[in-house]
């Protein structure tokens, strides 16, 4: 069996567990009673206010710049480069590309390195801080490894070993459109794809849940509305 049709199967697989995971997490959070009203204060007395509050917590990490402007930093660095990286990987799922993606390119051709620099804050933070050290767990360190380690062989890629980027390109978009084309045979190209196979399988099962599982949390949703109305639960309506 060749590498094309082996990495095409995996990724299908990995598809699939990551759709089916985290649609599955998102059900049972939505499904979750809230029995009480615990909003953190100072808390938003609408619902315009919770969805500005969300807007915060999503796009600048307000809360958590906030309580600590170190992990913040680090934080923030690591995720605002990741979405640049991520913009610029539209590119191999886009045909004409679009203009901004095209736009964006060189920003994210560097971003790669904030996003190595902002893993390296956040690990260092998981060894060297007496207290994180104490409750972090294997698998914390695991998946900064894992992260860590797809934006090193991103950045090996484009730096040290080039593949064939339009061979690559039509590898992608064949898996898109059931048409399988030969993947190029780059070491690096492999273990990047194979990396990014494993963070895809172990997502549904990681701490990475909390990207969706944030929209779900009761201390940033709920209006401080307690003196205004009752709040019941679904389940204790009746």
């Amino acid at each position: 069996m060749s590498l094309s049709v082996i990495y095409a199967v995996l990724f299908y697989l990995a598809t699939l567990v990551l759709l089916f995971g985290v649609g599955r997490k998102i059900y049972i959070y939505s499904k979750t009673p809230q029995p009480l009203k615990i909003p953190t204060t100072p808390a938003p007395l609408t619902t315009g206010g919770v969805v500005w509050r969300l807007t915060k917590e999503v796009t600048v990490f307000h809360s958590l710049f906030k309580s600590n402007k170190w992990i913040w930093l680090f934080g923030w660095m690591f995720h605002l480069a990741l979405a640049l990286v991520l913009m610029r990987h539209l590119r191999y799922v886009t045909e004409p590309v679009w203009f901004w993606v095209d736009w964006v390119q060189p920003f994210g051709k560097y971003a790669a390195f904030a996003m190595v620099a902002g893993l390296a804050g956040l690990w260092a933070r998981r060894v060297l801080v007496d207290r994180v050290r104490y409750i972090s767990s294997p698998s914390d360190h695991l998946l900064l490894a894992l992260l860590l380690a797809i934006a090193l062989s991103g950045l090996a890629l484009k730096f040290v070993a080039h593949t064939d980027i339009v061979s690559l390109k039509a590898f992608v978009l064949g898996l898109m459109y059931f048409d399988l084309q030969p993947l190029p045979a780059n070491p690096f190209l492999l273990v990047h794809l194979g990396l990014v196979i494993v963070l895809m399988l172990i997502f549904p099962i990681s701490k990475l849940l909390h990207a969706p599982g944030m929209f779900f949390s009761p201390t940033r949703n709920q209006t401080d509305d307690v003196r205004e109305k009752r709040h019941v639960a679904g389940w204790s309506a009746q």
